[in-house]
């Protein structure tokens, strides 16, 4: 079977005043075995959109159908009308899914699609979600450098002149410090791409860490790592594996982290595999 008999149509709908866009990918044909399998869920990562999703949802979407969203801010969704937190990307997907009127489905989720993902399940709503695969998935608190305690702590002298300021030379005094190289310099690359909405989103979702949501979560659970992930290491993995019952941990050789794209077949396989009833 060709990957042109698999359809991708674009939809969308309204959440909270905004217009958030998801694709539906589907066989041409319906299935005639005469089984229901759960559909797919996707949720792509920070920075990323559907379209990063589509050549995986294309490959399983030949054993069912799978739901690939745009999240708010990112591809053609719009952005949030203020800062979201983790918890109001949760709102949004399960809004969704509401709008899509599914009362079961299977979930896989990359990067930041994982972090969203493990707030999701430790919710009672999370009951409708039956096979669970994280790939790279963030959410866990990071191990620091001392470069990284070096940038952060710099930062904060540079801002501390400001705070003895009134109102409104605080903020134009800010707002000149952010404009510079320096300040520049102290952040990381995503966090420099952004601005307004988004970048203070950034912020808040990155510094909420879910390790106290695993014990939350009672979900089989199936998580694909790249041995050479350096967004979101292994370790990362192996630290939601020992939280969650359930979790199993598979490291692809070779991998970075986008495991399904550096070695798509062998991702496919696994995931199929897992996802088979």
């Amino acid at each position: 079977m060709s990957l042109s008999e698999i359809i991708v149509s674009e939809h969308s709908f309204d959440y909270q005043g905004i217009r958030l866009y998801w694709d539906q990918v589907s066989r041409a044909e319906a299935t005639t075995d005469g089984s229901q399998k759960n559909p797919i869920i996707i949720l792509h990562g920070w920075g990323a959109s559907k379209k990063v999703m589509r050549p995986l949802a294309q490959m399983l979407a030949h054993h069912r159908d799978c739901y690939v969203l745009d999240l708010a801010g990112f591809g053609n969704s719009e952005e949030p009308k203020q800062a979201w937190c983790v918890d109001d990307y949760v709102d949004s997907v399960i809004a969704w899914a509401e709008h899509l009127h599914l009362v079961e489905f299977d979930l896989l989720a990359h990067s930041y699609g994982g972090r969203i993902s493990l707030k999701l399940l430790s919710r009672s709503w999370g009951s409708r979600v039956q096979k669970v695969i994280i790939t790279g998935g963030a959410g866990m608190k990071p191990r620091r450098s001392l470069r990284y305690y070096y940038r952060k702590y710099l930062a904060k002298t540079l801002k501390a002149p400001f705070a003895l300021l009134p109102e409104p030379l605080k903020t134009k005094g800010l707002e000149r410090l952010r404009a510079t190289d320096l300040w520049k310099s102290l952040g990381s690359s995503d966090y420099s791409a952004l601005s307004g909405v988004m970048r203070e989103t950034f912020v808040r979702s990155v510094t909420e860490f879910l390790e106290s949501s695993l014990p939350k979560i009672t979900h089989e659970m199936l998580l694909i790592w790249g041995e050479q992930d350096e967004a979101t290491p292994v370790y990362q993995g192996k630290r939601i594996e020992a939280g969650i019952p359930g979790a199993a941990l598979v490291i692809i050789d070779g991998c970075g982290h986008y495991a399904f794209l550096d070695k798509p077949k062998q991702f496919v396989a696994i995931a199929e595999a897992y996802l088979s009833p």
